[in-house]
């Protein structure tokens, strides 16, 4: 495959390393350090407020988005993130229930500009055999487009796209007044204080059909980001020459840049394996340029939740969520997934081999936060069950869209009735602006949910005390008394406490329970507990350690719930009652929420559907999952 050779010059700078002592500093800093979330802050400088994104969208500038169907642009989404009303892919009216504080818009960057040159019949984008086949499928509306949705895709996947697609001379122009016209539009639609753009695109790499995407974040405006085009899977589909292209494009630009890695579940074992691109054992090196360039990883999205599995957390009676249609094979069906590979595919399970890397080469390079997003390719971000657009224009709210058969390979097939709905990422932050929300990016004050907008607070120390939870500024005293989530605990002999307060979402179901999940390394094997901390109602654990079951309201003849059951808030401190001050550890929070109507059974309700796939999920616990506090030893 021809690679597309981009050349740019980069400015070699030495960036230094200080110790940050609040997140007013961290917001203006340009390095990494373990004191970035264990310093103590003063009261004007904690994050205030919670801001609802989405961190992984696309629009019909994306090359699959487009081959499926989707025409509607980068205005367009901007506009109905904001609150207004727009026309769907399939002319119907759409509108959010309620708006969002900001968007990562992260169309691919492969064929990036190209399919807009193709849809207009760009003689020279046409001088391909294919590029011309694909241009008269285009004129044939809906039967070429359910070919270019099968053909495209497939395309991308493989790195056999039209040769006009990936010949320097041609794509580059292109390339550039695309990606300027991308970034021009999410300059108009910033507005500092009430919605956030932030400059976005996909790193789409898929060796052997294996799902190692990643979605860049840029902390900069227009003028830094125009300096450079992003850098393809076309280049490489080896994640450390992304990431030297980070550290270039920093260099270059004076400006910040990290990498969001998605759907390990589709990744053929690749995604945390103990090997690099190139089938060595992952070194020194290796673990600290991770480290530094991926802060965040996104554990829930359309295309299933990637916490964990049964078979790896067999002890978790939760962890069989967003798993159904999802674990049986890599991204494209080509490979199917065997248990070894199944090990590196998960992010609980990429927590604990972490702290095991840590050990033996003195970096963790799985020290990450937790995201949500939606991976739309509708241009419609929602993550509503009961305002839910799709995957693709052919699920967008239709009759059909639960039984539609999306991919057959293999012996396995894909409904559209696995798809999720997708998640949202919540980011604590001081302000809502772009380096503001970056920035908590960059230091993990950031947690997934499935779509739902549970407010969620997570901190550690060692004085917490119950008192600590009352008044209205309980989150100052916190900030000041320890760490929040994706920060680090010191080493202490005594047992550490964690402050966990939690709100349900106004206007979705109760809150089931909290739990607390601890990973920690003994005799150089990870190992993992789950504690149910808080809980609605009355219910006791049980002789086996079980809490029992919150109930269950959802009506399956008119997809209506009742919140009759279940607590609008939760709030404890916990102390971890197994603590050997000897040994790694992470904690992390997840929050369940008593069972609430899937998308699946609403469109069972609103289409009177009678021909129900049998498996189909009607009823679902949605949830949040924190980003981690870590515990060394040694540190």
């Amino acid at each position: 495959m021809k690679k597309i050779l981009f050349l740019f010059s980069f400015l070699a700078i030495v960036s230094c390393k200080k110790e940050v002592k609040k997140i007013s500093d961290l917001e203006s800093d340009t390095s990494t350090t373990e004191a970035e979330t264990s310093s103590k802050t003063k009261t004007n400088d904690y994050a205030t407020n919670v801001y609802w994104g989405d961190t992984h969208f696309h629009t019909a500038i994306s090359g699959d988005a487009f081959g499926a169907g989707t025409r509607l642009t980068p205005e367009d989404s901007y506009r109905l993130a904001i609150g207004e009303k727009i026309k769907s892919n399939t002319g119907q009216d759409v509108q959010l229930k309620r708006p969002l504080d900001f968007l990562a818009i992260s169309d691919h960057a492969e064929g990036f500009g190209w399919f807009n040159e193709l849809a207009k019949g760009n003689p020279i984008v046409m001088d391909d055999p294919k590029a011309k086949e694909w241009y008269d499928l285009l004129q044939k509306g809906e039967e070429g487009a359910a070919k270019l949705a099968v053909e495209i895709p497939y395309a991308l996947a493989n790195n056999s796209l039209p040769s006009t697609a990936t010949d320097p001379k041609i794509i580059v122009p292109q390339f550039t007044s695309s990606w300027h016209e991308y970034t021009a539009t999410a300059e108009k639609y910033n507005n500092p204080g009430k919605f956030t753009t932030i400059i976005a695109y996909e790193w789409t790499s898929v060796p052997g059909g294996n799902n190692l995407h990643r979605n860049i974040m840029f902390r900069d405006n227009k003028d830094k980001t125009d300096q450079i085009l992003p850098f393809s899977a076309l280049q490489s589909e080896d994640p450390e020459k992304l990431w030297e292209f980070l550290k270039n494009y920093e260099e270059k630009t004076g400006g910040r840049a990290l990498a969001i890695p998605h759907n390990g579940n589709l990744s053929g074992g690749l995604m945390f394996s103990p090997n690099d691109h190139e089938g060595n054992p992952i070194d020194a090196d290796y673990v600290a340029k991770r480290n530094k360039w991926e802060p965040l990883y996104e554990i829930m999205q359309i295309k299933g939740a990637g916490e964990t599995h049964p078979l790896i957390s067999t002890k978790d009676e939760f962890a069989n969520y967003g798993i159904t249609g999802w674990d049986q094979g890599n991204l494209t069906l080509d490979i199917l997934t065997t248990p070894e590979q199944r090990k590196y595919q998960y992010a609980r399970k990429a927590l604990l081999d972490g702290m095991i890397y840590e050990n033996k080469l003195g970096t963790n390079p799985f020290k990450f936060g937790l995201v949500g997003g939606t991976d739309t390719h509708t241009a419609i971000v929602s993550g509503d069950e009961d305002n839910w657009w799709g995957k693709h224009t052919t699920s967008e709210p239709s009759p059909e869209r639960v039984g539609e058969i999306t991919k057959e390979l293999n012996g396995e097939t894909r409904y559209g009735w696995h798809y999720l709905a997708g998640g949202y990422s919540a980011v604590w932050a001081t302000e809502n602006t772009r380096t503001a929300l970056w920035d908590a990016m960059k230091r993990k004050e950031t947690y997934g949910t499935t779509g739902t907008r549970i407010k969620l607070r997570f901190f550690g120390g060692y004085n917490f005390s119950n008192s600590d939870l009352e008044g209205e500024d309980y989150a100052m005293k916190a900030y000041e008394k320890g760490v929040t989530m994706g920060g680090n605990l010191a080493h202490s002999e005594k047992a550490p406490q964690f402050l966990i307060h939690a709100v349900k979402d106004p206007n979705w179901a109760n809150l089931d329970r909290i739990q607390v999940i601890k990973g920690w390394i003994e005799n150089g094997k990870g190992k993992e507990k789950i504690y149910d901390v808080e809980w609605a109602g009355d219910r006791k654990i049980d002789n086996d350690g079980k809490l029992p079951s919150v109930g269950n309201t959802v009506d399956l003849k008119t997809g209506k719930y009742a919140n009759t059951i279940g607590a609008i808030e939760l709030k404890t401190v916990w102390t971890d009652p197994e603590f050997d001050p000897n040994q790694n550890a992470f904690y992390y929070v997840r929050v369940l929420e008593i069972p609430s109507p899937t998308w699946q059974l609403y469109d069972v309700v609103k289409y009177k559907i009678k021909d129900v796939p049998k498996d189909a999920p009607m009823f679902q616990q949605e949830r949040a999952w924190s980003s981690p506090i870590w515990y060394n030893p040694e540190k």
